[in-house]
């Protein structure tokens, strides 16, 4: 509210300008972005107000709108109605999911011939509030692939949430497990595939089920368990899940492949360890030796892991 005031003129008519517009809180999907980890640690986010209106009829400025950035294939829920408010599948794409709430109008608005001097004027509108729900309908970046009880579930539950199911007896994993880590400031999506087994491409064991959860993975982490109390051998055992994947095609083998020897803990797997990591380094395979119970070799491990994903997103992402 507010009246103009100059020399000469005693009674200037009213000119309190209009308040600004609240800032819109939009939602836009980014396909540099994998997970939703981010909104994990903030999860409160409110636009500006706009700046109130001035004399001389000015105007208050507008707020600048708040941009929240999403993976793609972020589905957005109505947290209170369970409502699918939309589904960002594109990169780009974009929704205004509160409009920032209008300004109030000054006194000069009120101003008529019978009130000239009007001493009222309005509050901004409130912008709208939510509480929305985010899911990702993810896809994996890295799946770990071995035969049954070769150390998948105790990895993922040591490098990410996922808490799967874990026993010392083979296919304790039933169903895909997905697990979301940060290493080196790389966000990546890692599957437990349930264990697969020799003839898993024609069904054995439900492994042609498992073998379509890696179709899209990014980067293959090859478990083996070195243990001589376990029939087959160690090297039997690798070249039956390569056997696998290469029969099963979708041209798997073809993808980055990182071998982890694990159960590194046990006094007894050093030495076997020793005698395959000399097998698989003629493969020219990086090779780490791991103990997820201890941690020892997984720093290591993830680090190899984030590096090679840096740089096949960087290849999907140039132009062809």
């Amino acid at each position: 509210m507010s009246f103009r005031r100059e020399a000469f003129v005693p009674k200037g008519g009213p000119d309190g300008g209009d308040g600004g517009k609240g800032g819109d809180v939009i939602i836009r999907a980014d396909n540099g972005l994998h997970t939703l980890l981010d909104h994990q640690y903030q999860q409160l986010y409110r636009a500006k107000n706009g700046a109130p209106g001035s004399g001389k009829n000015k105007t208050g400025k507008s707020a600048e709108d708040l941009v929240i950035s999403v993976p793609v294939g972020t589905q957005i829920f109505n947290n209170i109605t369970d409502e699918l408010i939309t589904d960002l599948n594109e990169n780009g794409a974009q929704v205004v999911i509160a409009p920032g709430g209008d300004g109030g109008r000054g006194n000069a608005r009120f101003a008529t011939p019978r009130n000239r001097a009007p001493r009222k004027c309005e509050e901004g509108w409130p912008g709208l509030e939510l509480e929305l729900r985010l899911e990702l309908k993810l896809m994996a970046d890295v799946g770990l692939v071995g035969l049954p009880n070769a150390g998948k579930s105790t990895l993922i539950s040591s490098v990410s949430n996922a808490r799967p199911k874990i026993a010392d007896y083979p296919f304790t994993t039933k169903v895909p497990n997905l697990g979301v880590t940060r290493t080196a400031g790389v966000d990546f999506v890692i599957a437990d595939i349930p264990g697969l087994i020799e003839g898993a491409h024609h069904g054995a064991g439900m492994g042609d089920r498992f073998l379509r959860h890696i179709e899209r993975t990014v980067i293959l982490v090859h478990l083996i368990d070195p243990s001589e109390i376990v029939e087959p051998d160690a090297q039997m055992r690798f070249n039956i899940i390569m056997n696998e994947l290469e029969s099963y095609g979708k041209d798997l083998l073809h993808r980055p492949m990182i071998v982890a020897i694990t159960k590194m803990d046990l006094p007894e797997n050093e030495i076997p360890a020793r005698e395959l990591e000399k097998v698989l380094a003629k493969k020219k395979l990086p090779v780490y030796k791991i103990s997820a119970v201890t941690g020892q070799g997984v720093r290591q491990l993830l680090n190899k892991i984030a590096k090679t994903l840096s740089i096949e997103r960087q290849k999907s992402d140039s132009p062809q």
